[in-house]
Order: C-alpha cells, then sequence, then structure tokens
C-alpha cells in the first residue's frame, strides 16, 4: 500500500469510526456530514473522496458492524438445537445482544431502508444476503424436518419475522426495554408466525 492509500484508508477509518460514535449518539437524521468530518478531524470534503453521501456512510458503519456478527452466526448456527423456531429464536438472540449495544445506530440503519433516495450503494436493513440466507436455509431445512409446510412461502415468512425483530427495536428505543425483553417478546412472535405454516397433522410445538 503506497501513501496516498495509506492515507486514503486512515481517512476512511476516521469517519467511520466518527460516524459510528454520532449515529449512536445523537441519531441519523440529526447527525450532518460536517458533524462526521469534525469530530473525524477531517476536512468534509475528504468525507465526500470516500463515501457519496450521509446515507452511504452509514451503509459502510453496518457493512462492517455486522462482518464479525455474521461470521459469529455461521459458527453457531451448526450447533444450534430444537425445533425450527428454537433455532430461529437463537439467531435473533444473538443479534439483539449484539445491537442493543448501539440501539440509535440500529434504528438509524432502519429508518435508511425506508428512504425514497437509497442509493444503490448503501446495504439498509433487510438486504444483508447474508442473513437473510441463513434464515431461508432454516426456513427450508423446516420443511425436511416437519416442521414447516411444503407449500409455505418461505420468502414471505422471512418478510414478516425482519417485520418483526424490527419492530421490537422501538420499545428499545421508547420504553428502554433491553436484549433480554426484545428476545422474550421475538420469541413469542417467532412462534405465532411459524403457527402459520405449520403442517396441518402436526400437533406438536414447533
Amino acid at each position: 500500500m503506497g501513501v496516498r492509500d495509506a492515507q486514503k484508508a486512515a481517512t476512511r477509518e476516521k469517519v467511520l469510526s466518527a460516524a459510528r460514535d454520532l449515529f449512536h449518539e445523537i441519531g441519523y437524521e440529526e447527525t450532518t456530514i460536517r458533524a462526521i468530518a469534525d469530530r473525524a478531524g477531517v476536512s468534509v470534503g475528504s468525507v465526500f473522496t470516500t463515501f457519496s453521501s450521509k446515507a452511504d456512510v452509514l451503509s459502510q458503519v453496518m457493512a462492517d458492524r455486522v462482518e464479525p456478527l455474521q461470521a459469529e452466526l455461521v459458527r453457531v448456527l451448526p450447533y444450534l438445537r430444537g425445533s425450527t423456531a428454537d433455532r430461529i429464536c437463537s439467531i435473533f438472540a444473538i443479534h439483539y445482544d449484539f445491537e442493543c449495544r448501539r440501539v440509535k445506530l440500529f434504528l438509524a440503519h432502519i429508518a435508511a431502508s425506508f428512504s425514497p433516495s437509497l442509493e444503490e450503494t448503501t446495504i439498509p436493513f433487510g438486504r444483508n444476503q447474508g442473513f437473510r440466507g441463513m434464515l431461508l436455509d432454516i426456513l427450508a431445512e423446516g420443511i425436511t424436518r416437519g416442521d414447516i409446510r411444503p407449500d409455505a412461502d418461505l420468502d414471505l415468512v422471512l418478510e414478516c419475522l425482519m417485520a418483526a425483530y424490527a419492530w421490537n427495536y422501538s420499545h428499545a428505543a421508547q420504553l428502554g426495554a433491553d436484549a433480554v425483553a426484545l428476545t422474550a417478546r421475538m420469541d413469542k412472535q417467532v412462534h405465532i408466525i411459524l403457527s402459520g405454516v405449520r403442517p396441518q397433522t402436526s400437533y406438536g410445538a414447533m
């Protein structure tokens, strides 16, 4: 890596670190590119040299943040036991434990997914293909295990699960609910959602 590339990489890390803290401290809407630049100790121009917009900065913050979490999920997935619902509950519990450490940051990530001017370079909540693929694989295995009907629309089930997961953060923001409370709430939602695709001949818990 040449000097120029090293400087660019250092600036990128400073900007992402500053943005991550500001998004968590004051929220996405209140955070400006100038505030990020000031916190990072760089010029506004330097920020735009690396990132196209504030949304792009947020997307990169979350991509870097989620990477170790994704690796941990891949590591623990083979060891998850129980029904299809139990396994999915475990995946979401790990997410809540991780994301509740910076609730405002994750709320910003969710909010960005509703932006009508979202850029192609951004990856909003719900578009993480690794996470979606993991949940879809568990749901597909649920068909093989007899927990889920073969004709179930797994993409729709996934959307319902992701919507419930995201909505629960409103309780963290408004009521101060922690990861334990959100996990307990999500556990109930997972079982309710999956009960809708349970095989008619199955009378046991999923």
